[in-house]
């Protein structure tokens, strides 16, 4: 459960880029109705079906949105970092979350209730186009990974996922295998495998639970194309717009 702290009222402790883009005015008074709050490993932020009390801008870590079946197997169809905002059911007015979302990689947040965020929603006018155009760009994200999943192999959807990962929390995080395998919908073997295979290639070391990126440009090639084409897509929409690409 993600643990709340007392905090200053200071935009120096936001490093949420949603955030960020906001006005000082916006910014600040969004930053009132917030509390700091620290999100360890596998913390579960939703369950499917459960309502959504809170959403939660990242600071730093990185949370998995999963799409979880009747018999209890998941599969992820999304990442989302200090980029973007976990509760975006809450933007078209839902009350409920149709996935698990939970911490892949430790991390930290500001929480927001659902009511101070519809509330914040009709007051600050800069707000609603920021977090829009983020769940598009979450929604290309879950439509690649979908077809990902379906049609590449494990070796490359792993280099991808890893990639998608790095570029959220930096070269080294811990990782459990059997985290790995939830992921991306596979048995531990697989994972135990095909991360073998990425580290005899001298891509990532694999120690202890703790995977590091040794060979970033080696990763981007061993990776099916989805890494690419969810950083493409992004890429073209924020130019449209004039915004700086951080995708």
């Amino acid at each position: 459960m993600a643990r709340a702290k007392t905090a200053e009222n200071s935009a120096d402790t936001i490093r949420n880029s949603l955030l960020l883009d906001l006005s000082p005015n916006e910014r600040g008074a969004m930053r009132a109705r917030m509390a700091t709050v620290d999100l360890p490993l596998r913390t579960v932020l939703y369950e499917a079906g459960d309502q959504i009390k809170f959403a939660y801008f990242l600071n730093g870590g990185c949370a998995s949105i999963l799409n979880v079946m009747s018999d209890g197997k998941s599969v992820e169809v999304g990442l989302v970092g200090a980029e973007g905002f976990v509760g975006s059911p809450l933007l078209a007015g839902f009350r409920t979350s149709p996935t698990r979302i939970i911490m892949q990689v430790a991390g930290s947040g500001l929480r927001i209730s659902a009511d101070d965020l519809r509330s914040s929603l009709e007051e600050f006018p800069q707000l609603p186009g920021n977090l829009e155009r983020y769940n598009q760009e979450l929604n290309i994200q879950a439509m690649q990974t979908a077809a990902c999943n379906r049609l590449h192999e494990v070796e490359h959807r792993l280099a991808r996922w890893l990639l998608m990962t790095q570029d959220r929390v930096g070269d080294s995080f811990e990782l459990t295998q059997d985290f790995i395998a939830h992921m991306l919908g596979t048995r531990r073997a697989t994972v135990t495998i095909t991360a073998g295979v990425l580290q005899k290639a001298g891509l990532i070391t694999y120690k202890r639970g703790r995977v590091r990126i040794k060979n970033r440009p080696g990763l981007e090639i061993n990776a099916c194309e989805c890494y690419s084409a969810i950083r493409r897509h992004i890429a073209a929409w924020r130019k449209e717009r004039g915004q700086p690409n951080t995708a």
